[in-house]
């Protein structure tokens, strides 16, 4: 039985929205503080409060000829991890998203990797993607990320979602409408309607996976950075310093203040177009534990690169074809 096959017409979405989404998905606030603020030195006060990992591109893997076939395009992983406490070792990401810069044009398109995808972790077996940062971390998932699906990113930005309810909290709530369906999620609440949600209430919205598609879910999350980021721009001075500060401490990222600082002068120029689920055509494989397969990965992430780069004639990489092998043989769908 097919789970899904498409992302319901929602591929293609531009405008203010998806603008509001890039801005603070990539620069997690910082950029907000930045302005309002005006100055270098606050900015880069501010990204002293920001946890450093050393990982440096070269201990990151990606297949053979890729970084020569991606020349132009800076691609950034985001990664939300599903922890109930202030940590980033030892847990799943929970929400996995591929910011592509194209840095001629300064095209933006975003990819969300659902967390079920039965792919390949690099030096280790078929398992969920979501697994990855639990056992090796930001390295093992970017790793994991370019050898299945032919990327270069060597780049990454982590925050616990833990911390999108104390941020939902700081901003006096969001109105969100929801379902019944949803509803039935979100503590005390039992019917449809539009609610101004608290931390937790909008941290269980986001959470939601059960009642439809992991596309859908993406999408619950990005309502929520949405809805987060219309709330903080009625923020005055100080209430917004106050916010940043609580902020950047649970964020952690290897790119260094340096390049951040290299980064804002561009966002202006940024046209974010497109938003995608990934892989497009997956099938319930189930060992019991459920698992999203791609049906093929290679079909999967030549449409990727289509779309992306984009390239009619690109060819994946042997890496590719032999994890999709694979999959295949494990699952037996073709």
């Amino acid at each position: 039985m097919q789970k899904e096959n498409s992302n319901n017409g929602e591929t293609k979405k531009k405008g203010k929205v998806l603008k509001v989404i890039g801005i603070i998905l990539l620069i997690l606030v910082i950029l907000i503080g930045g302005i309002v603020a005006g100055t270098y030195f606050f900015i880069n006060d501010k990204l002293q409060k920001i946890e450093y990992e050393d990982l440096p591109a070269d201990q990151i893997e990606v297949n053979t000829g890729v970084e020569e076939q991606l020349t132009g395009y800076r691609n950034i992983a985001l990664l939300g991890l599903d922890a109930r406490t202030d940590t980033f070792d030892g847990t799943r990401s929970d929400c996995i998203m591929i910011v592509s810069i194209n840095q001629a044009t300064k095209d933006v398109k975003l990819a969300s990797v659902y967390r079920d995808t039965y792919l390949e972790l690099t030096n280790r077996s078929l398992d969920k993607i979501t697994h990855a940062y639990a056992y090796g971390g930001a390295k093992l998932t970017l790793s994991s990320l370019n050898t299945n699906l032919d990327l270069n990113i060597t780049e990454y930005v982590t925050i616990n979602f833990d911390t999108v309810k104390t941020v939902v909290d700081a901003v006096g709530g969001v109105k969100i409408t929801v379902t019944d369906a949803e509803a039935k999620s979100i503590p005390d609440i039992s019917s449809a309607g539009t609610y101004n949600l608290n931390g937790s209430q909008a941290l269980a919205y986001g959470r939601i996976r059960k009642i439809d598609t992991d596309y859908k879910r993406t999408e619950r999350m990005r309502d929520v950075l949405t809805a987060v980021f219309n709330k903080v721009k009625g923020l005055n001075i100080s209430e917004l310093n106050n916010l940043v500060d609580t902020v950047l401490p649970h964020v952690r990222t290897n790119i260094q203040s340096s390049e951040i600082l290299a980064l804002l002068p561009q966002v202006a120029s940024y046209k974010i177009d497109t938003s995608i689920g990934w892989p497009y055509e997956v099938r319930a494989y189930t060992t019991p534990t459920w698992y999203g397969a791609p049906v093929t990965l290679e079909s999967n992430v030549i449409k990727l690169h289509n779309e992306l780069f984009p390239d009619e004639a690109y060819e994946p990489s042997e890496n590719v074809k032999r994890i999709s092998n694979n999959i295949i043989k494990k699952t037996g769908y073709r």
